[in-house]
């Protein structure tokens, strides 16, 4: 797998400008096949060892796994996504906030990590006028990794 050029760390400020930017007119079946189908090249593209998930409203409505990802990896997702369920935020995001703060999601959310990961890779599927429906998540890379390729992912999907 060939690293990212870019090895900066996102900051809170530049998550949350990614998640005010990344907004669907809509988000329909057809929607979650066309992302993750992109997610799947982009991944391919990279050989990256990840797998892919897409749900909306509590509906799983695509998944991938590639070579060389694991049983693992879907576990992962679910802890991510369902972060992101919880605080309508991209699991990186709420994982950045509580470093931001000088602790940790694990040491301060009172969440059970085994049931809850704020680890990159998991993105809010949000629809203008409606909020989050869903969520995008990618395991199987380093997190900022998983978290840089699900946005990608969603620029290219919404043209920016």
């Amino acid at each position: 797998m060939t690293p990212s050029p870019d090895t900066a760390v996102p900051t809170v400020e530049e998550l949350e400008a990614q998640e005010r930017r990344l907004v669907f007119r809509r988000f329909t079946h057809d929607d979650a096949w066309a992302l993750g189908s992109l997610l799947v090249e982009l991944a391919r593209e990279r050989q990256a060892p990840v797998a892919i998930d897409i749900h909306r409203a509590g509906q799983q409505l695509f998944h991938a796994a590639l070579p060389g990802s694991t049983p693992d990896n879907d576990a992962w997702i679910a802890r991510k996504r369902r972060v992101v369920e919880r605080y309508g935020s991209a699991s990186y995001l709420v994982g950045s906030r509580f470093r931001a703060k000088g602790t940790t999601f694990e040491e301060s959310s009172r969440l059970d990590p085994d049931t809850y990961a704020a680890h990159g890779g998991s993105f809010p599927l949000t629809v203008a006028g409606v909020g989050v429906v869903g969520a995008v998540t990618v395991s199987g890379l380093p997190q900022v990794e998983d978290h840089r390729l699900v946005v990608e992912a969603l620029e290219r999907f919404l043209g920016e």
